[in-house]
């Protein structure tokens, strides 16, 4: 379970605002935390749910605890150019792609954190009720946080 989640928790701890070092300690800590409650004999219901929650909360103390981790973001303007973008795109592409790259990211970090927190999780491939549980709202919540979002990014997006 740690091979199949850690990188998904960690680009999710990131998306919150942590470094990769607090990012990596929590997600080791959230795999301690979830080893104690199963050696405890406790609930194996959803427990990819589980972690998220733990690692969220966690984050969320994280960030509580350390003023500047509250207001870093990772800049996805240096590192998603470099994993999707055509390697020979000429310079009108280019210049489309940042500015279609700048507005989306624009209408992201503009949403309430609930919002980006559901988006976050859903891209990292969690299921509704996987992402209900680790935020602790209704299924209905998240559908509708997950629609909401979707439409503003696609009104930004020219659809």
């Amino acid at each position: 379970m740690f091979e199949e989640l850690r990188s998904r928790l960690l680009r999710y701890l990131l998306v919150l605002g942590l470094s990769v070092h607090d990012g990596e300690e929590i997600v080791q800590e959230s795999f301690l935390l979830l080893f104690l409650h199963l050696q405890s004999g406790k609930s194996r219901q959803n427990l990819r749910g589980w972690v998220f929650r733990v690692a969220r909360n966690l984050a969320l103390k994280q960030r509580a605890a350390n003023q500047l981790q509250m207001r870093r973001t990772v800049d996805f303007d240096e590192t998603l150019p470099e994993q999707h973008a055509d390697r020979n795109p000429n310079p009108e592409e280019q210049l489309r792609s940042r500015q279609r790259q700048s507005r989306l990211l624009a209408v992201v970090r503009a949403l309430p954190e609930q919002d980006q927190s559901c988006l976050s999780m859903r891209a990292e491939g969690l299921r509704y009720r996987e992402i209900a549980q680790a935020l602790g709202i209704s299924l209905g919540s998240v559908a509708a946080s997950l629609a909401r979002s979707l439409e503003k990014l696609g009104r930004a997006d020219g659809g």
